[in-house]
């Protein structure tokens, strides 16, 4: 909250409790509208600065700071000095004041009745400094681990780039080496594929349309480095209206699947299906294990989408993959 507005609510809360408290007061009927302005405004004001000046100055330099004993003895002396000042305005003020029902207040029983109001401001303003420091701590905290969480975001997703580049290099270099006409074909499908990668997937979400496309356009270039022979059974089911989605994030299951998969037999295609609706998605991908093409590094495509999983769609998916002794099978169902 802004500081101006900050003053404002404090302003207003004051000038209603007073009002609220003078109205009460006066509805009574025992005591003039003039004599209840006094009483509540002078004094009043003599309150709410102790409220200020333990709100601002006192919390700030004693406890924050962990010097308790200086805030406790600082205090109880603020108080006393604050019940002779309020003493000594009551004596100007001795007949609305200082005498109840024919009866003067004595000084010792008006400094008890003083400090027990003053104690009670200087309560109140501890709580609300600790409650509003809470309060800000949250925040901060929140806001630290959104930073967190961007970081490791954006470094999840610098990860793809070169990822993708780099299996899709091997595959023009494997068309260059073989000095195939679609080389010029399977290099401009790059070029639109890192277009989209660099200049529409810098928002957190995309339209499901174009992610769609994207995954088109990569099996499309898969097909190229296959000479066409690539088989692969690919179905989208349902109606694409104005779904969105984290970008990049199914791809790596289907680089996976032509990298370590046979994907130029036709009696055991790729499998891809993609069943939609307004707020559910379901992927499903299965290839038949190639026994001689391993990633000896590992690979950080399956790593990677399973923590932007955990980050960009907690308790909102369900991830399962089957690595079988001859086929390998991933199935994401997800609200989108």
């Amino acid at each position: 909250m802004k500081k101006g507005w900050q003053i404002f609510w404090h302003l207003f809360f004051w000038l209603s409790m007073i009002s609220f408290f003078v109205f009460i007061a006066y509805s009574g009927g025992k005591t003039s509208l003039q004599n209840l302005l006094v009483i509540f405004v002078v004094f009043g004001v003599v309150n709410i600065g102790l409220f200020y000046l333990n709100y601002l100055d006192f919390i700030p330099r004693f406890l924050d700071k962990k010097k308790y004993w200086q805030f406790v003895v600082t205090v109880i002396c603020t108080v006393i000095i604050v019940g002779v000042a309020k003493y000594g305005l009551a004596l100007l003020f001795k007949p609305i004041i200082l005498v109840r029902a024919g009866k003067e207040i004595g000084f010792w029983q008006y400094i008890v009745s003083s400090a027990f109001t003053s104690v009670v401001f200087v309560f109140l303003s501890t709580i609300l400094r600790f409650t509003v420091d809470w309060f800000l701590n949250e925040r901060i905290q929140r806001d630290l681990e959104n930073q967190r969480l961007s970081a490791e975001l954006s470094f999840l997703k610098s990860q793809i780039n070169p990822h993708f580049l780099f299996n899709s290099l091997n595959s023009i270099y494997s068309l260059a080496y073989q000095k195939s006409d679609t080389t010029p074909e399977a290099i401009l499908k790059l070029s639109e594929i890192m277009r989209y990668m660099l200049y529409e997937c810098n928002d957190n979400k995309v339209d499901l349309t174009k992610e769609l496309q994207y995954l088109q356009n990569y099996i499309d270039l898969q097909k190229i480095r296959f000479g066409n022979k690539a088989f692969i059974n690919y179905e989208v089911h349902g109606e694409v209206t104005n779904q969105s989605i984290v970008p990049l994030l199914l791809i790596s299951f289907i680089e996976n699947a032509f990298k370590h998969g046979v994907a130029n037999d036709p009696a055991s295609p790729i499998v891809l299906k993609i069943n939609l609706s307004e707020s559910h998605l379901y992927f499903f991908v299965q290839n038949k294990k190639h026994t001689h093409n391993r990633d000896a590094s590992g690979g950080i495509g399956l790593v990677n989408v399973r923590r932007r999983l955990d980050l960009l769609y907690p308790s909102k998916y369900n991830l399962e993959i089957r690595d079988e002794t001859d086929t390998y099978t991933v199935q994401l169902s997800l609200v989108l």
